[in-house]
């Protein structure tokens, strides 16, 4: 992202999920927030037609994608939450709302992202009217000058208690050590924590669409000032996740995420086939 300003595709991702609760019936995020935490003209828009925004036939993929993926990261702290979690951490917060209608009473939630896209979320909690609860802590970090393990202890965060974090829409955009690194920092943790997070295959592991799709968003997202540095191969990932200490995993591609969340919709609303959902547990 650009040095002092906010992401914008984090902007972009709230969008399409505001969006989703508009125009997809039923929802397959529901989330009462949406409207509520983007910038107040670009709600009205969106309400006067929920497809404002989309700019060509990928983005019903992408709407889709977008809820998908934060329905996949609550239904997995749900589960975690059965299990003794009580720690929550969005790295790359951007605008979501998870916070703001927790229904877990026992968990903590931390919202980790850059100094600059905190303080604009925080403007627009306030101007959105979108109280800030106890069980929320906001933790800045700019990693070019500071350390996730750092920031999150000195924020309060409990390593001997089991956490879930969640990395949505983030892995793109890390260079490999980087994301390696976070893998392993959750893995040290207490027993019984665990990770989710979406990533795209290679390019040259897709098919001739799928890589068009790729090289159209690859450019959005490198004019916007944030290009994408990574993506996994599937059967690599699942080695590298257990060498640190996984022994739970499970990766949607895009068939799979269909079959769970999208089967027999009567729209057709569903994602591409080159995104993937992990889930793993220490």
């Amino acid at each position: 992202m650009i040095e002092g300003r906010p992401s914008r595709t984090a902007a972009r991702v709230a969008l399409r999920r505001a969006a989703h609760q508009l125009v997809d019936t039923p929802s397959v995020l529901e989330d009462p927030l949406a409207l509520a935490v983007i910038e107040p003209e670009h709600a009205a828009r969106l309400r006067r037609d929920g497809h404002a925004f989309e700019r060509s036939g990928l983005d019903s993929y992408l709407r889709a994608f977008m809820a998908v993926r934060s329905r996949f990261a609550e239904d997995e702290l749900t589960a975690a939450a059965r299990r003794g979690a009580r720690q929550y951490v969005l790295l790359g917060a951007g605008l979501d709302t998870f916070a703001y209608r927790n229904p877990h009473a026992a968990v903590r939630v931390f919202e980790v992202d850059h100094p600059a896209t905190q303080e604009w979320k925080r403007r627009r909690l306030r101007e959105g009217g979108i109280p800030i609860p106890d069980s929320l802590t906001f933790v800045p970090v700019d990693f070019e000058r500071q350390t996730l393990g750092d920031e999150l202890a000195r924020a309060g965060l409990d390593r001997g208690a089991p956490t879930l974090f969640a990395m949505l829409g983030v892995v793109p955009y890390l260079t490999p050590e980087a994301l390696d690194g976070t893998w392993t920092y959750v893995a040290s943790g207490a027993h019984g924590s665990g990770i989710v997070f979406d990533y795209s295959i290679p390019p040259a592991s897709m098919s001739a669409a799928q890589r068009a799709v790729f090289d159209v968003m690859a450019a959005r997202v490198a004019g916007a000032g944030e290009p994408w540095k990574t993506t996994l191969d599937p059967a690599r990932l699942a080695v590298r996740l257990r060498s640190l200490g996984f022994v739970e995993t499970e990766d949607l591609d895009g068939e799979a995420i269909n079959a769970r969340y999208f089967h027999e919709r009567a729209d057709g609303l569903r994602v591409g086939g080159a995104t993937h959902l992990v889930s793993a547990r220490t």
